[in-house]
């Protein structure tokens, strides 16, 4: 990992940040982390961070920070003439080395009996999959949350890059919508593109309230526009991040990861639930910096 100590001075808009909201967010994790990780102590927030961190720039080169969200769409417990496509259970038992591509899950109905939900799209699912977490509003207004629970083991591929690749979608204009709308308009083809991805995605159920986020990888629920997912074999889990990226200056927290968050210049900022909150992530592809508060004692083994 490329990485270089910073002083908070030279993080651009820091002062104007909210830190009693990332204080905040931080504190309802930290006791998951080690005992080298800073506990509050009654110290106020941007004090807290500046006296007990030090921020250490990741990567060498542009970070691409992006946006994520949890889905709230239509769907039933049961199969029917509209609602056709299902969210999965994890198999009985996965192998070591992986299962199944999504082709080959798909094609063999191989997670007959493990169904969840079912909703009235096939794109619809397969997005509920990138995102992790999904809302399903059933007909009668009550609500059902499903979360991550696993993956088949096959790496992830995005069908965005696939259709800017084909030449079908420009780069400027990506985003969940071109997708779907791609999809509307060649429904022939729309199993194919979804299988370049041959990653698949389980999902449990998942009882929270209705004001609360949807569970990160640390098992805290996520905040909007202060929890990020990270790739946690350049970032710690449980590590504020400060983003610094187009006009987003917001410190966030560690609490999440990502198939497709890999590496040390990849952040995922999650915006909260819905549709309005899934525009504003479907929109956010920035290039820019993350910088980690590290503690101290493990900053100092980080070079100048």
């Amino acid at each position: 990992m490329a990485a270089r100590r910073l002083a908070f001075r030279a993080l651009s808009g820091w002062a104007a940040d909210d830190h009693a909201a990332a204080f905040s967010v931080y504190e309802a994790s930290v006791e998951a982390l080690p005992p080298e990780w800073p506990r509050p102590d009654g110290t106020a927030a941007r004090t807290f961070f500046e006296s007990r961190f030090t921020p250490v720039r990741i990567g060498s080169g542009p970070a691409l920070v992006t946006g994520y969200y949890e889905p709230e769409i239509p769907g039933a417990l049961e199969r029917g003439d509209v609602f056709r496509h299902p969210l999965h259970a994890a198999p009985e038992e996965m192998p070591a080395g992986g299962w199944f591509s999504r082709a080959e899950i798909l094609a063999g109905d191989l997670l007959s009996g493990r169904e969840l939900v079912w909703l009235e799209s096939p794109v619809e699912a397969f997005l509920a999959q990138v995102q992790g977490s999904v809302r399903v509003r059933l007909r009668d207004g009550t609500i059902r949350r499903f979360g991550f629970a696993g993956k088949n083991g096959h790496p992830y591929r995005s069908i965005g890059a696939e259709l800017i690749r084909r030449g079908e979608v420009p780069e400027t204009t990506m985003s969940a919508g071109a997708i779907r709308d791609w999809c509307a308009r060649r429904p022939e083809a729309v199993t194919d593109l979804l299988n370049h991805n041959p990653s698949y995605v389980f999902f449990r159920p998942i009882d929270l309230a209705a004001d609360r986020g949807p569970l990160g990888a640390m098992g805290f629920p996520l905040t909007p526009g202060r929890s990020v997912a990270v790739d946690p074999a350049h970032v710690p889990l449980g590590a504020p991040v400060w983003l610094e990226a187009g006009a987003v200056r917001v410190l966030a927290i560690a609490q999440d990861t990502g198939s497709a968050i890999t590496g040390p210049g990849r952040a995922d900022l999650f915006w909260g639930s819905g549709r309005d909150a899934g525009e504003v992530a479907g929109a956010m592809r920035l290039s820019g910096r993350l910088v980690a508060l590290l503690p101290d004692a493990i900053a100092g083994t980080v070079s100048p």
